[in-house]
């Protein structure tokens, strides 16, 4: 049977939430494997709308099992509420359709102490993280001190963790003038919170090595975008984990060649929440426009994204980078009754023009965008489910990104409901 992982081929929020949850009818496990509740998906199903952050997209389909992998990095508390939430709106969750890896590391609140404490005093370098923790929870993931979910059947254990964690979040908060840490607050934290989380944890490598051979359809659900990938997005304004789809392998625990196809979703325009390069931001009336139509603001924090023309340059390396055989096009519709689209298709550095987004931050900054110009068109396409449904000029507009990109559409959305989809390729189908 056929893998497929979604990725995001931009700095997120394309709309993975939606074509995760359209394609999740066809698969038979739906896992998040990487990331944490920085990242968020909102799903439109039968007029319901759903906001997750940890929980797979595929929670809100009935008879499909959801896996947290082991690439994650959860906040327990976070999560719990997440569940109570989805299940105040009638959504079955428990140890039956949901699975969390039992070694996946935690977020616990000095995390996100952290966090917030190093971006105010960046000041006005801040990167623009969630402060959530993230960041932090990876580090101490990387540095061999982060406590996992398994840990909390031991209190010997548990306790000999927080010992280890405190000792490192003690000499950085007295450096940064925050109250130091009380290890039994936070393993009475810990095991409260125990209870109510452990009941979902197992061995999700052995669930899904099952699940491969007994012939079930496993969808991937990335988060964020290739763009904040810690190696090859825009570093340092990136998040702290691999995004690109080799990460669903080693972030779940299966093996690359369980992989068969790589969904990646990109905006038909382009946009990104906080600070960053952005070669084709625009800071005018258009720009405000696409924020405004297109509701451009983060599903987690509320913060208002960044909005652009569509950059190819930046897509086709994401696509090269992260093996992506096709992609979903979505949000065509906010383009509707622009007169004059463009799409950045190279770039000018000094006196040179290069088609790749270089690594050196001097060149970044250096970047002036070079544009081809397509003409829009005045017909909606918003709710069009068919290619008969869309105008002339709408289709060469997408037919051009196609070639720029070095990709083909898959699948294109053109509302936030599920059922507004275009399929040109069923991913599932090989």
């Amino acid at each position: 049977m056929v893998n497929v992982v979604v990725v995001g081929a931009q700095w997120g929020d394309e709309g993975k939430g939606k074509i995760v949850d359209w394609l999740s009818h066809r698969a038979d496990v739906v896992v998040r494997f990487q990331g944490g509740h920085n990242a968020g998906h909102t799903l439109v199903v039968d007029g319901i709308e759903y906001k997750l952050s940890l929980l797979p997209s595929g929670i809100v389909r009935g008879g499909k099992l959801s896996v947290i992998g082991n690439g994650v990095v959860v906040d327990p508390w976070a999560l719990i509420q997440e569940i109570t939430t989805v299940q105040k709106k009638g959504i079955e969750v428990a140890p039956e359709n949901l699975v969390i890896a039992d070694n996946v590391c935690l977020i616990l609140p000095l995390h996100g102490d952290l966090d917030r404490a190093r971006e105010e005093m960046r000041g006005g370098k801040k990167i623009g993280t969630t402060g959530r923790g993230i960041g932090p929870a990876y580090e101490d993931k990387v540095g061999r001190r982060a406590v996992r979910l398994c840990d909390l059947r031991d209190t010997i254990v548990l306790e000999s963790r927080v010992d280890e964690l405190i000792v490192h979040h003690n000499a950085l908060r007295r450096g940064l003038g925050i109250k130091e840490l009380s290890r039994d607050s936070i393993i009475e934290e810990l095991l409260t919170v125990a209870d109510k989380i452990l009941p979902y944890s197992g061995p999700v490598w052995k669930v899904l090595d099952r699940e491969r051979v007994s012939g079930s359809r496993i969808l991937f659900e990335g988060a964020q975008g290739g763009l904040l990938d810690i190696d090859h997005g825009t570093y340092p304004f990136v998040t702290s984990s691999n995004t690109m789809a080799g990460q669903a392998a080693s972030g779940s625990g299966i093996g690359p060649s369980a992989i068969d196809y790589v969904l990646g979703i990109t905006k038909a325009y382009t946009t990104r929440v906080g600070s960053g390069p952005f070669p084709s931001e625009l800071d005018n009336d258009i720009g405000q426009m696409l924020g405004e139509r297109g509701r451009e603001f983060g599903t987690v924090t509320g913060r208002k994204r960044r909005c652009g023309w569509f950059d190819a340059v930046l897509v086709r390396q994401m696509a090269r980078i992260g093996g992506i055989d096709g992609i979903a096009l979505t949000k065509l519709d906010v383009l509707d009754s622009i007169d004059e689209l463009r799409v950045c298709t190279g770039y000018r550095v000094g006196k040179d023009i290069i088609d790749e987004f270089p690594a050196d931050i001097s060149k970044q900054a250096s970047i002036e965008p070079l544009y081809e110009i397509f003409e829009g068109w005045d017909i909606s396409t918003k709710g069009a489910r068919s290619w008969a449904d869309l105008p002339a000029t709408a289709v060469k507009y997408i037919r051009r990104i196609e070639e720029l990109i070095g990709v083909p559409v898959a699948m294109l959305s053109t509302s936030p409901e599920r059922e507004d989809t275009i399929l040109v390729k069923d991913p599932f189908s090989q």
